[in-house]
């Protein structure tokens, strides 16, 4: 096993090149945001599709742009609205008079990174939409299934302040994302630096670092990454203790969430950790991996009771209380 451990982690440090100079690339552009960074590689290299919520002006949306600036892939933005049809999104069917037949006309959902900005303003058939897109990589167009284009990846925002004119997210969709991320304000150091940055004449750009065969290479190295059986059973313990909090002597939590998180949280776990530990340039995984992307992973898969929110428990804050009960392998 030490010799699959070594051949793995001699390939993590062949493939993880590129990741340096994508983070390079992207500071150029973003001041500050490492977690927002970090968590963006992550969902690139573990092919996981991404929520960024923070208020308006912390550059999430310039974020997601400056990454798809460095990969040599397709980019589209959709700026989501209440009057969006699921035919904006996906494509529809148009008649040729000249031929006198249904043609296809794809979409701006074909492309290999999406940014759904403020996706939550889009109403249900949208969201419906966009479900089959982010879960089965595919969409249906006059009956006809297409395959999307590979990487295809989902990074959309949302503003958490503003309630008028926005439809919140649908449980199954949120599910589908694997990392929902909260920034935060900039330090004052790194608001000079912004303030600095952008109000000169040439205002800094990222320039095209990777393909998208690197991007796809690099995910079949961050597959193989060790992942020991006791972390395994860490992952489990950490679910099932937000479904079952008093076998894990969390009888204060029993009341306060409503569900706990799905199975997909252990899978997401599991390949975060993975990509996290391929950004550290390790060919195998920690507790402290899976301790590094937990909240990201959980926050939005513990739905918290109505007792909750009247006490004005957040699901971060159960989380906190999951990984302090949970034994650390």
């Amino acid at each position: 096993m030490h010799t699959d451990i070594e051949q793995i982690q001699k390939q993590v440090e062949k493939e993880s090149a590129f990741v340096e100079q994508l983070t390079e690339q992207i500071s150029k552009v973003i001041v500050g945001q490492k977690i927002l960074i970090e968590r963006l590689l992550i969902g690139v290299l573990a092919n996981g599709h991404i929520l960024i919520e923070g208020v308006p002006g912390l550059a999430k949306t310039l974020a997601v742009q400056t990454l798809s600036d460095t990969i040599d892939a397709k980019f589209r933005r959709i700026q989501f609205t209440p009057d969006l049809l699921p035919a904006d999104l996906i494509g529809t069917m148009v008649y040729n008079p000249k031929t006198s037949q249904f043609t296809v006309k794809k979409g701006p959902i074909f492309a290999n990174i999406i940014l759904a900005d403020e996706i939550n303003r889009a109403p249900a058939k949208v969201q419906s939409a966009l479900l089959e897109a982010m879960q089965e990589r595919q969409v249906t167009i006059g009956g006809e299934t297409h395959k999307l284009d590979d990487p295809f990846l989902v990074l959309a925002t949302q503003n958490p302040i503003e309630q008028e004119g926005t439809y919140p997210l649908p449980e199954a969709q949120i599910d589908r994302f694997m990392l929902m991320v909260k920034i935060g304000y900039p330090s004052p150091t790194e608001e000079r630096e912004i303030m600095d940055r952008y109000t000169v004449k040439e205002v800094p750009t990222a320039d095209k670092v990777v393909k998208p065969k690197d991007i796809l290479r690099a995910r079949d190295v961050v597959r193989d990454i060790y992942v020991d059986d006791k972390v395994k059973e860490y992952i489990v313990n950490i679910v099932f203790a937000s479904r079952e909090p008093a076998k894990y002597g969390l009888d204060d939590l029993t009341d306060l969430i409503a569900y706990g998180a799905s199975p997909r949280a252990s899978i997401f776990l599991n390949l975060a950790a993975k990509a996290h530990a391929f950004l550290k340039g390790r060919g195998y995984i920690t507790p402290e991996d899976i301790k590094a992307i937990g909240h990201d992973i959980l926050r939005h898969r513990i739905i918290v009771s109505y007792e909750a929110e009247a006490e004005e428990i957040k699901s971060d804050d159960i989380v906190n209380k999951i990984f302090d009960a949970v034994e650390v392998p």
